[in-house]
């Protein structure tokens, strides 16, 4: 029995085929295959940068806080004004006035604050005025420590434009309290005198009684 010729042709290729896949198994393996010293000692100190680097890198650190606004001088100066005014609403008057005399005329921001809340107590219309003067002060003041203080500033001065304008009516209702108390006084003297009048009119003794009437002369007979 004879083999074909295309077998051989078909072998000859099956063997060409199998060649060529060796070959690349084989160049396959020489480049996966062990490393070099000098390949490994290069990715040893690849490592050792790479760990050096992320131990040096530093963490993430967190965002700072916010500064608390009760740290601020602003708002200190403003609790310890305040503590004062609440120091103040409990003064008698003469307590007040003492304090308004040491304070005197004040020139720094927070005296002519400290001033105006002592005026405020007094419940004067005058002192009120004064006190709304020396807030204007305050407020017309461009300096630092005179700025810390506006917030309070711009409140009392609200507050005392609101009593001012109560003291004011008030003052207004007692000035007409005291004009018609006035005219009752008027209204009283008067009657007063009327009743006088009439008093000595009814006491006065009556008049004598008025004299007989002269009698007629008697006709005079005629001589004979």
């Amino acid at each position: 029995m004879f083999l074909k010729p295309d077998f051989f042709v078909h072998c000859t290729r099956m063997r060409t085929g199998l060649s060529i896949l060796m070959a690349a198994a084989l160049l396959a393996g020489c480049s996966s295959g062990p490393n070099t010293p000098s390949t490994e000692a290069a990715a040893g100190k690849m490592a050792t940068q790479t760990s050096s680097a992320s131990a040096a890198r530093p963490f993430p650190s967190q965002p700072a806080p916010p500064v608390s606004p009760a740290a601020t001088p602003a708002t200190d100066a403003i609790a310890q004004m305040l503590a004062y005014a609440d120091r103040v609403r409990l003064m008698s008057p003469a307590e007040l006035g003492q304090e308004a005399a040491r304070l005197g005329e004040a020139s720094a921001p927070a005296d002519q604050l400290r001033l105006s809340l002592v005026l405020s107590q007094l419940r004067q219309l005058p002192d009120l005025v004064r006190a709304q003067e020396l807030l204007a002060r305050v407020l017309g003041n461009a300096g630092a420590e005179a700025q810390a203080l506006h917030p309070l500033a711009r409140l009392l001065a609200a507050r005392y434009g609101e009593q001012r304008r109560l003291e004011e009516q008030l003052e207004k209702q007692n000035q007409q309290v005291r004009d018609v108390q006035r005219r009752l006084e008027q209204t009283h003297e008067r009657l007063e005198a009327l009743k006088a009048i009439e008093r000595s009119l009814v006491s006065r003794p009556p008049t004598a009684a008025a004299s007989a009437p002269a009698p007629a002369n008697r006709v005079r007979p005629a001589a004979p």
